[in-house]
């Protein structure tokens, strides 16, 4: 069974659930100790309300989980409605940077605060953002989610975001280590093979993951194959989390695995194989989405230990301050300061 410390104690596992309300599998599932976290998805979302009586459903079951969601704006914004504000494709970040350098990073700034803001008045922790991966123009999955081509434009807005996320209490989460934009197949349908040289990987790709240097709270690894460094995608690699993430670039947060139940995960086997290569490469946590059964099957199969530097890690990612009330947020002078300057500069209506 695995061990678990005083204080907050998640598991490994972030699973998600099914509706917009908790039924008893969902609480069941949450409550098992093998579980960490919680993701939520558009699916569990209808308006502000319901998703603040989810969060606090969720926190009746289990108060030391961390409750996730991929709301990095754009089309991958998970919460559109009922007064969220419609955050930018983080490509208009990098097309402003190309007009004006300080605009862009005060508006990088300004947007980090909105979404974490809006999201922790709904009690969410965590939303994994933002993307590091580079703007070759051949990732259709990846795309506008990314900031710019240039690895130093990238770091630079990233860090602001990231500061942004911060003054709100959130942490951020870097993905998807070494890099996903070179590969043209998407990782939910296929098992991309990336062909290129590791050299030239940490010299463009990885170079964010390098240079946001203690900033980086947390990092998603791609489910792409490097064949020149390791014939297991980078999630299942101890060369890429080990000896290059955590060795050579000194990374210490939080590194979560990409969803299991994604195609590009097959080729570690079953959910249960797939998370022991991942946790055994180097990931602190793993997530299942969408597929309660294999969910289940993890649950009841899955059988580790988890170390106590992995339980530190992950500690730091619940959010620093309580929320607050929505009302209160949209009083607050920096949250309207900073919607203001995003409306000013035409990157949210």
């Amino acid at each position: 069974m695995t061990q678990l410390i005083s204080g907050k104690r998640p598991g490994p596992v972030v699973l998600d659930i099914v509706g917009k309300q908790l039924d008893a599998e969902d609480a069941r599932r949450i409550a098992h100790p093998l579980t960490g976290g919680v993701i939520l998805f558009a699916r569990n979302f209808e308006s502000r309300a319901q998703l603040l009586a989810l969060t606090r459903a969720i926190r009746a079951v289990r108060d030391d989980v961390l409750i996730c969601i991929d709301h990095e704006g754009g089309r991958v914004q998970r919460c559109k409605t009922d007064g969220f504000t419609h955050l930018p494709a983080m490509s208009r970040l990098g097309e402003l940077w190309d007009r004006d350098v300080l605009a862009a990073t005060k508006a990088a700034v300004d947007c980090g605060y909105v979404l974490a803001s809006e999201l922790r008045a709904c009690d969410i922790d965590l939303s994994f953002t933002p993307v590091l991966d580079l703007d070759y123009g051949r990732s259709a999955v990846i795309g506008d989610r990314a900031f710019h081509a240039d690895p130093r434009v990238v770091t630079m807005l990233a860090n602001h975001l990231a500061h942004g996320l911060l003054l709100a209490g959130m942490a951020n989460c870097g993905k998807h280590f070494p890099g996903h934009g070179y590969v043209a197949a998407d990782s939910h349908v296929a098992v991309p093979i990336d062909e290129r040289p590791l050299e030239e990987i940490l010299a463009q790709d990885a170079r964010p993951y390098d240079w946001m240097g203690l900033s980086l709270a947390s990092v998603m690894p791609a489910h792409v194959i490097y064949p020149q460094v390791d014939a297991q995608p980078a999630g299942f690699s101890r060369i890429w989390l080990q000896d290059i993430l955590r060795s050579q670039l000194g990374f210490e947060g939080v590194i979560f695995s990409d969803d299991l139940s994604m195609e590009g995960a097959s080729v570690a086997g079953s959910v249960t194989e797939a998370a022991r290569a991942a946790l055994g490469a180097g990931c602190d946590m793993v997530l299942i989405c969408n597929h309660p059964e294999r969910a289940d099957q993890l649950l009841d199969e899955l059988d580790v230990t988890i170390g106590k530097a992995s339980q530190r890690r992950i500690r730091k990612l619940f959010a620093r301050r309580r929320p607050l009330d929505w009302n209160k947020l949209h009083r607050q002078p920096q949250y309207r300061a900073a919607l203001r300057q995003l409306k000013a500069l035409d990157l949210v209506a």
